[in-house]
């Protein structure tokens, strides 16, 4: 800082008072809206879950069983749902995510969720599913089950042979994981004691299991959908408010080593000024 003046070492004090403000002011917004995104994960796992043990319960129950969903067929083309942010200032979030799905190599196509995830594939010329931005904040439980009939009569008609989806698993308030989860085609093993709980079942499926499962798909690819939407939501606003906290403890960092060197600085112009005087004084 050797060289600057008082003046221009309070100009700097004084913008990081500023921006310390903001980034307290964005940790704090982060923080509220967690309670609720975490409160969303929560509420939407028990449905996820009733959904994968009955797919589990019509599989292990039917020797007979077949299904489109379920059969492997040569992976030609993959399609990836790709779930980042709306907007950045989140540390690592976006691009630990997009740098994971920019990894995947082959034929794909790709539903991008959240403004940072369209850009991304638009600026690196992938195809998309839809040309629509879908903001992560603001996809509903509707768009979901849209998107769903949409992706299984996409694979059941063969345009893609495999659906992935990348998002950001929420494990707890510091940390935050990018993962790849495979969606179709299913890939159910039934425990042992579904097994026996299948062969001791007497439900009956009308008017069949297989139309009773594929039924169910659709719902099933929506839970997950939504279900990643939420974790990777609650995992952004989480990751922004750590990056935020950070920012705001920098910030109170660097204004204190600017009001030391402002001290310095101000009590050498006032040793210099009464060097000047003492020196006129003797002349």
């Amino acid at each position: 800082m050797a060289g600057v003046s008082t003046k221009e070492i309070k100009n700097r004090i004084r913008s990081m008072e500023s921006t310390r403000q903001i980034t307290k002011a964005m940790e704090m917004v982060a923080a509220s809206k967690l309670r609720r995104a975490q409160a969303q994960v929560l509420s939407s796992r028990p449905y996820f879950e009733i959904l994968y043990s009955t797919i589990a319960d019509i599989a292990s129950s039917n020797r007979d069983f077949s299904s489109p969903y379920l059969q492997e067929r040569p992976v030609k083309k993959v399609m990836y749902i790709v779930i980042a942010g709306d907007r950045g200032l989140a540390g690592g979030y976006n691009s630990n995510i997009l740098k994971q799905a920019g990894a995947e190599e082959g034929e794909v196509l790709v539903l991008p969720i959240g403004k940072r995830s369209a850009e991304y594939f638009v600026h690196h010329e992938v195809p998309l599913f839809t040309q629509e931005v879908l903001l992560a904040a603001d996809v509903s439980v509707g768009e979901c089950f849209q998107l769903s009939r949409q992706i299984t009569e996409g694979y059941l008609k063969g345009e893609y042979d495999a659906v992935k989806i990348c998002y950001t698993r929420f494990d707890s308030m510091m940390t935050q994981t990018a993962a790849t989860m495979e969606v179709l085609p299913l890939s159910i093993e039934p425990t042992e004691q579904q097994k026996a709980d299948a062969r001791r079942s007497q439900i009956l499926y009308k008017p069949s299991s297989e139309e009773v499962f594929s039924a169910i798909i659709p719902e099933y690819v929506a839970g997950i959908v939504y279900g990643a939407v939420c974790e990777s939501v609650a995992s952004e606003l989480a990751a922004r408010r750590t990056a935020m906290d950070a920012a705001t403890k920098n910030a109170g960092e660097m204004i204190d080593h600017l009001n030391l060197y402002y001290n310095r600085a101000r009590q050498a112009a006032i040793t210099q000024e009464i060097t000047e005087i003492v020196a006129g004084a003797e002349i």
